[in-house]
């Protein structure tokens, strides 16, 4: 199915319904929720995901699950996708915040098939295989670090925000301290309890999640280094290389997919 809205197929008594949809540039789906899970692929482009937890990107060769009834908004970065919508009986995934996912190249091929499959597919015969393998294989695949967590607190949650909209490498703990009237210590303890993980390596990954958004974009690579805060491009590179396994030119607009 392609380019048809979910409420017209979503009463269908199949476990796995698959929509192909062609979104253009920069299009934002904002806040809303499905009565099913979904698994969402972006056969081409990137993009970011948010929720009440936090922010996601999701570059080319991977996909985000979206549990049953999670609000979400999606942006769209010259993205043309792929949707599974998953009845919550069947989810293939458990727990009830989005994950980023590894789409291996087998994955990827049906995802692609199941763009073809009607909505009331015969689910004894090929069709029917078809979507329970992909499920199956959704529910291997491996979760991917492009996830920055928000905050319940409120004043840091704020900063946290203001932070993913412009990001930059140099912020420093001690200013956002100040910001909420804590010591540094006070402050590194209350970041930790709240995000699971220490400010440097929370800013980092909001650092990463945004270089990926502006690389798809066709940012160059030394722009979006020095835009981010960082020494030279060449630190950036190592930064990025080490985190993700591949330099920034691998996820520029003219990533070839395997």
């Amino acid at each position: 199915m392609r380019n048809i809205p979910l409420d017209s197929v979503d009463a269908v008594a199949r476990p796995v319904l698959a929509i192909s949809t062609d979104y253009p540039q920069g299009l934002l789906l904002d806040t809303h929720t499905h009565r099913r899970a979904q698994f969402l692929y972006g056969a081409t482009g990137l993009m970011e995901v948010g929720t009440d937890d936090g922010a996601w990107v999701v570059p080319p060769d991977s996909g985000v699950w979206i549990p049953a009834g999670k609000p979400h908004r999606v942006r769209m970065v010259g993205v043309s996708t792929c949707s599974l919508y998953i009845e919550p009986a069947a989810a293939a995934r458990k727990g009830d915040q989005c994950e980023v996912l590894k789409v291996s190249p087998l994955l990827r091929q049906l995802l692609l098939a199941s763009g073809d499959v009607p909505a009331d597919y015969d689910a004894k015969g090929r069709d029917g295989a078809l979507m329970r393998l992909v499920l199956h294989e959704v529910a291997r695949a491996t979760s991917l670090p492009f996830f920055a967590p928000l905050p319940r607190h409120p004043a840091l949650a704020a900063l946290c925000v203001a932070f993913l909209r412009q990001p930059g490498i140099r912020d420093l703990p001690a200013d956002w301290a100040r910001r909420l009237h804590k010591s540094e210590r006070s402050f590194s303890r209350l970041f930790r309890q709240e995000t699971g993980m220490a400010f440097g390596q929370w800013r980092q990954q909001a650092c990463l999640l945004a270089a990926l958004s502006r690389l798809a974009e066709g940012q160059p690579v030394t722009s979006v280094a020095l835009e981010l805060g960082y020494d030279s491009p060449a630190a950036f590179s190592t930064m990025f290389r080490k985190r993700l396994g591949q330099p920034p030119s691998a996820y520029g607009p003219d990533r070839q997919q395997h």
